[in-house]
């Protein structure tokens, strides 16, 4: 069986705005054909990065390659080799919708004799055939983002970087983009892909969590539910819930306390020896307690237990 081919390869990457490190040492690869997760919240350095791996920002230090390319070197060779999808709608609103596909295409060099078919192609995977001559900007916003990924790909690269793709895009045209993410992946694509949605970050073969420019865990969706977890989740219904999360903010071994719908998630080192201490610790606050079990964690869990370690660790630095 052949080796996997590395489609990126980053090696202690670092960007600094003055004083700012806004990407701090990232290291990672990233396999042809996979659909690689960076996940995080708004102002973790993953869109950085994503400008970083695409050539349009040159790096503070460290290395980086895609397509077998050095971003700092050969960026032109870069930016030739992917496809790019910015975070916001980057298309022309003006133009219609066959205007801007013959306007990207230009851009990308695709060859006059493939370039009818390569719009056709791109209109039958936005599901816009029939639709050419629509003013861009009145289309709705999953319409939008299907044809901007229509134009990322007109000139068929192997590598596709999509900084928060999905933002703003109702949940049914959410799902219907990431089959179109899926469809190329299963073509050969890479497709390195930017979210702060936990329930997207599924999607994914692997991801990255990165919270303040750093990595904090990496592996596959089960992986990092499995293993990345700081300690051992609970489920507690109970009754009243804001009594008792503010009981629980102190509460011996507790360490972290939150309520998801009508039910508290509670961090705790061992599940099994909490359950017993837990219940009679909130009874003593007049807390009525239904139910609690030990549960498998979501990614939301996962990457909540792993930033508020790394909270704690910069609040006790020196």
């Amino acid at each position: 069986m052949p080796e996997p081919v590395n489609s990126v390869v980053v090696e202690n990457l670092v960007k600094r705005f003055g004083d700012f490190v806004a990407v701090d040492g990232l290291s990672l690869t990233v396999r042809e054909g996979e659909v690689f997760g960076f996940l995080g919240p708004n102002g973790a350095g993953k869109s950085t990065t994503i400008r970083m791996l695409c050539g349009l920002l040159k790096p503070t230090s460290g290395f980086a390659t895609v397509a077998g390319y050095d971003v700092s070197r050969d960026p032109e060779a870069v930016r030739q080799n992917i496809g790019y999808m910015s975070q916001k709608f980057s298309l022309y609103n003006d133009l219609k919708v066959i205007e801007n596909l013959r306007l990207f295409a230009g851009l990308y060099s695709v060859p006059s004799k493939i370039l009818d078919a390569r719009i056709e192609w791109a209109l039958a995977m936005a599901n816009l055939k029939g639709q050419e001559n629509l003013i861009t900007g009145t289309l709705p916003g999953g319409w939008k983002q299907r044809l901007a990924l229509g134009c990322a790909v007109l000139h068929q690269p192997r590598i596709l970087f999509l900084d928060e793709p999905t933002s703003g895009v109702d949940p049914m045209s959410r799902r219907q983009f990431w089959d179109l993410i899926h469809q190329m992946a299963e073509a050969g694509v890479t497709v390195f892909v930017t979210t702060h949605y936990m329930e997207e970050a599924e999607y994914c073969n692997r991801l990255a969590l990165i919270f303040r420019g750093k990595m904090v865990a990496l592996g596959t969706p089960s992986e990092l539910k499995r293993d990345s977890m700081r300690g051992e989740l609970l489920l507690i219904e109970c009754e009243p819930l804001g009594s008792a999360v503010e009981a629980l903010q102190s509460a011996p071994d507790v360490m972290d306390a939150a309520v998801f719908g009508n039910a508290l998630h509670l961090v705790v080192p061992d599940a099994a020896a909490a359950v017993a201490q837990i219940g009679k610790y909130l009874s003593e606050y007049g807390v009525t307690v239904s139910r609690i079990e030990k549960i498998r964690p979501t990614l939301e869990d996962v990457f909540v237990s792993l930033t508020t370690a790394s909270n704690t660790v910069e609040a006790h630095k020196p």
